[in-house]
């Protein structure tokens, strides 16, 4: 499960026009850890977001976590390569996705942009001086997609950020606040469970553990490192049933809303409010 070619930018293309019933045939034959968080905070939310597939221009918190996954990922890359470390070449590879990444984008910035470039920045800077990432240490896997079959439910896909040796998984994550490591490994639970059972049945091994890298982007910057062990049997009876209601729910239409503290944030809330709860989402 490793590759060794370092991946270009790609950025992103028309979504191809498809049919309501089309959309909901795909979506019952994969499904990943993103989509099942989606599912699970509102189910209008996943209508409006991968059934009508409404685009929104993206936000600068997620522009921001784009560029520091890219330059983590050529970091990962040079490692792979055993290329000695550079900082110069690491700015020249942030300053490069910072534009590339966002080129055909609107970014609503606020006037903020040069502050939320220093910050991300600043905080890839102290995730250098402080990973426990060795530079000579050479990962099992970089940014590698790995997929698998489920009986009676749609198939298990997704793309792993870093495997580690001996088999540890690491995902890495930007936050505006310090993550509490409990709460942390409940939230990302899915998630790093969907990652376990993929890479048992791509290696046929238990994973050595999971870990998530959380650069918090404060006013002084921190890498806070979460760990967990392997998967346990209740982790992955979890994850089942949640994909199993899953699948129920996107093949009878079961798309409603789930008012909450989220919908602030949420950038379905208009046509949210316009929803007269006729048919799927009409």
């Amino acid at each position: 499960m490793s590759r060794c070619e370092r991946p270009a930018v790609h950025l992103p293309k028309a979504p191809e026009q498809k049919t309501e019933k089309e959309r909901i045939a795909e979506l019952l034959q994969t499904v990943s850890a993103s989509r099942l968080n989606c599912w699970l905070q509102c189910r209008l939310k996943f209508y409006f977001r991968y059934v009508l597939n409404i685009q929104k221009p993206p936000t600068p918190a997620l522009h921001y976590g784009k560029v520091i996954h890219a330059v983590l990922q050529h970091w990962n890359w040079a490692r792979w390569r055993k290329e000695p470390f550079s900082i110069s070449r690491f700015k020249r590879s942030f300053v490069q996705s910072w534009r590339e990444i966002q080129a055909d984008a609107v970014i609503d910035w606020e006037g903020e942009e040069k502050k939320q470039r220093r910050s991300a920045w600043s905080a890839l800077q102290v995730f250098f001086m402080e990973t426990p990432i060795k530079a000579d240490e050479k990962p099992e896997a970089v940014e590698v997609a790995v997929e698998t079959e489920l009986p009676g439910l749609p198939k298990l896909v997704g793309v792993i950020d870093l495997v580690r040796a001996g088999g540890r998984i690491v995902d890495f994550k930007t936050s505006g606040k310090t993550p509490d490591a409990e709460l942390a490994g409940h939230q990302h639970e899915l998630q790093t469970s969907a990652y376990a059972v993929m890479y048992r049945d791509a290696t046929g091994r238990r994973e050595g553990g999971v870990e998530l890298h959380h650069l918090v982007k404060t006013k002084q910057p921190k890498l806070i490192i979460t760990n967990a062990g392997p998967m346990t049997p209740r982790q992955e009876l979890r994850l089942m049933r949640v994909i199993e209601s899953y699948a129920a729910g996107v093949e009878r239409k079961d798309f409603v809303p789930s008012p909450g503290f989220g919908c602030a944030g949420c950038e379905y809330f208009q046509e949210c409010r316009k929803w007269c709860g006729k048919d799927s989402g009409g």
